[in-house]
């Protein structure tokens, strides 16, 4: 799953990132409402941490934006206590969800985790399976008739995206977008690497999965 944190405390977006990069999602930060907008029109990202007050184009105004190019991505507004016209307003103008700071770690991952289902690409907090393998979000691992195997994080991330649009092909822009990130100069042979372990970690454990590779285009879970 990939989130966009648009946070002008730079100590605090930090933080948010490592926070939620320890809980398995892939994230990009921007610090002003600007590189905020910019980020969030790609559409690439399955929920929004928006705080209000940024510099340049505060919250309001980029959430406005959003729902004006029909960008559906699910949104959680950060707000001051003070700030509960703000919070009405936000919500009138296309917010999924509110967060009060300062909050605690595990308030915002469950409003987070809230968020994201919202969108239907999430079956469960923990845990998601395809065709009988599981990939467990707590173990960081894909497991199959009770054998299972550890992944690194840019591994899960990726089987994480195959089982959320099972038998699609993916285009390897979309992933380098979704694990990488919009402006990431990463290579296609990158992808192909961390595709070339999966293949041989679903084979040790041997899943009856596939990853497809449709040539010059992508990859498929099959």
């Amino acid at each position: 799953m990939k989130i966009l944190v648009v946070e002008d405390e730079v100590q605090l977006a930090d933080a948010l990132s490592e926070i939620l990069k320890r809980n398995m999602y892939s994230v990009d930060t921007a610090y002003n409402g600007i590189d905020g907008l910019d980020n969030a029109l790609t559409g690439v990202y399955d929920g929004i941490i928006l705080d209000i007050m940024l510099p340049g184009m505060n919250g309001i105004e980029i959430l406005k934006n959003l729902r004006k190019e029909k960008i559906s991505t699910p949104v959680l507004l950060l707000t001051a206590r003070s700030e509960v016209e703000d919070k009405i307003n936000g919500l009138d103008c296309g917010a999924d969800d509110y967060l009060t700071k300062p909050f605690v770690t595990g308030e915002l991952l469950a409003r987070v985790r809230a968020l994201t289902r919202r969108r239907g690409e999430v079956m469960d907090d923990n845990k998601m399976s395809f065709n009988g393998l599981e990939l467990n979000k707590n173990k960081c691992s894909i497991i199959y008739q009770g054998n299972d195997i550890k992944l690194s994080l840019k591994e899960y991330q990726i089987m994480e995206l195959l089982i959320a649009n099972p038998k699609q092909i993916l285009p390897k822009e979309r992933i380098i977008e979704k694990i990488w990130g919009y402006e990431s100069d990463v290579e296609y042979n990158n992808i192909e690497v961390y595709i070339s372990f999966l293949r041989k970690k679903i084979s040790v454990i041997s899943a009856p999965v596939q990853i497809k590779t449709a040539r010059g285009i992508g990859y498929s879970l099959e």
